[in-house]
């Protein structure tokens, strides 16, 4: 359910203030509320409007878009450097959606169950006897009766 909704001169002043500076105290401030609780007053406003804030700061991002847009085509063809050129190429087909592609390279090794049976028991042949080897070395001495 949508509903509109209704601010008071003082909380539309505060929230404008806010999208602006990002300063929930100095917003209040400007919007007119007392300096001695504009910290908490601030703080109350910011989370009441919250949803009211987001909004108005997504339109504002919007309305950037297009000059964002005509500077990074200006860097693209106008940049005297060649890096600044490129990057800024880049950013613009990256934004289109013509991101090239990451290279995946898949290898798919296939086994029969017997295979990788008979694998498994040749591996573990060869731990046993270096085992055996090693217990071998490991245990020399002479008895004496």
């Amino acid at each position: 359910m949508k509903y509109n909704l209704v601010l008071s001169p003082q909380q539309e002043k505060f929230i404008d203030c806010y999208v602006a500076s990002g300063n929930a105290t100095k917003s209040a401030i400007a919007a007119g509320y007392s300096e001695n609780g504009a910290g908490r007053r601030g703080y109350e406003l910011k989370n009441r409007y919250q949803a009211e804030i987001d909004k108005r700061t997504r339109a504002e991002i919007k309305s950037l878009v297009p000059e964002a847009l005509r500077q990074l085509k200006s860097l693209a063809l106008q940049s005297e450097s060649e890096q600044v050129r490129f990057s800024a190429t880049r950013d613009i087909l990256d934004r289109a959606g013509l991101k090239p592609t990451e290279k995946v390279e898949t290898v798919n090794v296939e086994k029969s169950a017997d295979e990788m049976r008979r694998e498994l028991e040749e591996l573990r042949a060869g731990e046993v006897a270096k085992a055996e080897i090693n217990f071998d070395k490991g245990n020399k001495s002479e008895f004496v009766n």
